[in-house]
């Protein structure tokens, strides 16, 4: 078959070396975006009186039928033809003849394929937002359910301080409405035509670019056409937004991970969301958890291929841009899939609250709640601080923990402590005691929830 472009050469390719040229195999994906397009460009032609009218709706004719035949499944793309594009307007040609040719009229494949990329990226990012805002609300509603359940907190994942269960997933919470923040903005660089720019230097055609970009939705038209063809930083924000989202699912992958050993017990996750081992009957692994884990990695590398792939491009369209769309399919993929999978394992988890409290008993996690009542009778912090990690230290010789110490050693040690030490000692109360602003206190976790939900019904309520 002779390539669309073919006029200025008198050879053939081997096949092998189209293969490694073509892109037909993943830019396949953009298809839809490809035809309404298409669709737009051919009614602007018609409208600045550039193809005829009648033409324009031959063109548009010809286009729906293949919006069709996509829609049943019956177009088979060749890497004969390169690209979607070049296989669409092969079809296009198939279906209505010559005139098909007039579609390609002040438009290259250099915008067409800009276009394309914000377009779908533009769909991939709508179906996105709601499920981060699921997901978030699906954190929320756990909290609700979890706000006097206690756990361990961790620093450099030892005891810490006890804290409430819900605080801790409401942090979640909070990382999940940054990444949504962060897409809607890269929404607003997404939204933006590149169609009509030509190859590079915009065209001699009396093109109308505000009326393709109404036909499509764009709320913005690049204003240079050299930076039309070649911008791809809506795909890296794109991508560096997903790889700080799935750094954040997978931060809380890995200590679902870990409180659903044996060692911890602090959760179990559903059968849906585990599966077992080929060997060992009584396994159940978190693989759904450990795969976001991993792929996690992956989103990187395609942030990374691109960052790199860009890095040393002359303007304007080179054939490196080719390297732009497996990454942003993966990711986009990826992405919207990890979604629905935490969203289900966080909504169907079980939470095992007796582990969690039992585990801040058995520690020295309430030593800062020793240290903050002798700094409250007049003890300077830093020597209450001393004071009670080498009490800390004696207890563990001994086997005990603080709230072992009979009163009597208490007293020798610091003369100002009285029996109520033993009440601030409780994990229970050390965490309903921190009452400061945005801390882990049940009424600060209270006014968390009511204002994330807050939040979450304004959002709805907006969209």
């Amino acid at each position: 078959m002779a390539k669309l472009w073919g006029g200025r050469f008198d050879g053939q390719n081997e096949a092998w070396i189209d293969a490694f040229g073509a892109s037909i195999l993943f830019d396949q994906k953009m298809a839809t975006q490809d035809i309404k397009g298409s669709l737009a460009h051919v009614k602007m032609l018609a409208k600045t009186e550039i193809i005829t009218a009648e033409e324009s709706a031959e063109i548009q004719r010809g286009l729906e039928k293949l919006q069709e035949k996509l829609a049943a499944g019956q177009l088979e793309f060749t890497i004969g033809n390169e690209d979607i594009h070049m296989n669409l307007e092969s079809y296009l040609a198939a279906e209505i003849g010559p005139v098909a040719g007039k579609l390609h009229t002040a438009r290259s494949r250099n915008d067409q394929v800009a276009t394309d990329m914000h377009l779908y990226l533009k769909d991939i990012v709508k179906q996105l937002l709601p499920k981060i805002q699921h997901f978030r609300n699906v954190l929320v509603e756990k909290a609700a359910e979890n706000v006097h359940t206690v756990m361990p907190g961790y620093t450099h994942l030892q005891h810490a301080q006890p804290i409430s269960f819900a605080h801790h997933l409401l942090a979640y919470y909070e990382m999940l409405t940054r990444d949504q923040t962060r897409f809607t903005e890269n929404l607003q660089r997404i939204d933006s035509m590149p169609l009509g720019s030509a190859a590079l230097a915009g065209t001699t055609f009396p093109v109308d670019r505000f009326f393709t970009a109404n036909e499509l939705d764009f709320g913005n038209i690049y204003a240079n056409s050299l930076d039309a063809v070649s911008d791809r930083d809506f795909i890296l924000e794109f991508l560096s937004n997903s790889a700080i989202m799935m750094m954040h699912l997978s931060r809380f992958c890995e200590e679902l991970i870990l409180w659903c050993s044996h060692e911890f017990k602090f959760v179990e996750l559903t059968d849906s969301f585990s599966t077992g081992s080929s060997i060992m009957p009584q396994k159940k692994n978190p693989d759904m958890a450990e795969l976001i884990r991993g792929k996690t990695g992956r989103v990187y590398g395609n942030l990374f291929g691109l960052l790199t792939v860009m890095k040393g491009l002359p303007l304007a369209y080179n054939k490196d841009f080719q390297e732009d769309k497996e990454g942003m399919f993966d990711t986009a993929e990826t992405i919207l899939t990890s979604l629905d999978i935490m969203a289900g394992m966080i909504d169907t988890m079980k939470v095992n609250k007796e582990n969690m409290a039992q585990a801040t008993e058995s520690d020295f996690s309430n030593a800062t709640e020793l240290a903050d009542y002798l700094a409250n009778h007049g003890v300077p912090f830093r020597e209450a601080h001393e004071i009670v990690g080498k009490l800390v230290l004696a207890c563990i010789q001994r086997g005990i923990f603080l709230q072992d110490v009979p009163l009597e050693e208490y007293q020798q040690i610091a003369p100002v402590i009285e029996s109520d030490i033993y009440e601030k000692l409780s994990s229970y109360n050390a965490v309903k005691n921190r009452h400061s602003y945005g801390g882990t206190g049940f009424d600060q976790v209270d006014k968390q929830i009511k204002a994330a939900k807050i939040q979450l019904q304004k959002e709805k309520a907006a969209d």
